[in-house]
């Protein structure tokens, strides 16, 4: 081992000395300067401890997240202005007429809960919710 000092303190004949012990081996990795109030320091450390094996991840439930958007028809909000008497213009959002409604489901022999505009609703009714719900990808078996 090696011994490092280091002195501080003002240009006068008192200096205090810090002693430091340095191990020489090939495992040490600098960390580089550190740029701080302790300016002139070098950190280092022993890579001779085994690393901790982090291999484990963390798998959170994802929750849907409620948006605005028609999954049947995939309707979403419109921009429009509102245009005032002296011709100022806001920008307004005129978002999708979405409904929550229980729909029977004659495959699965059941009803399902889904969330879907007027639109979808009205096309359901003609079409069949099989043939609407193939159209757009969605599979009623998990809902």
């Amino acid at each position: 081992m090696a011994l490092i000092t280091a002195s501080s303190g003002p240009a006068t004949l008192q200096a205090s000395t810090l002693s430091f012990f340095k191990p020489q081996s090939k495992t040490v990795s600098e960390l580089g300067f550190v740029t701080s109030q302790l300016s002139g320091l070098k950190l280092s450390f022993d890579q001779c401890v085994s690393p901790i094996n982090i291999s484990t991840t963390i798998n959170l439930p994802l929750q849907p997240v409620a948006r605005r958007i028609c999954p049947f028809t995939g309707k979403k909000s419109n921009t429009k202005n509102l245009v005032s008497h002296s011709n100022h213009k806001t920008k307004k959002l005129q978002f999708v007429n979405l409904q929550y409604k229980r729909v029977w489901w004659e495959a699965g022999k059941r009803y399902v809960k889904l969330r879907l505009s007027t639109k979808a609703l009205k096309t359901i009714e003609k079409n069949g919710l099989d043939a609407v719900a193939k159209k757009a990808g969605i599979d009623l078996s998990k809902k």
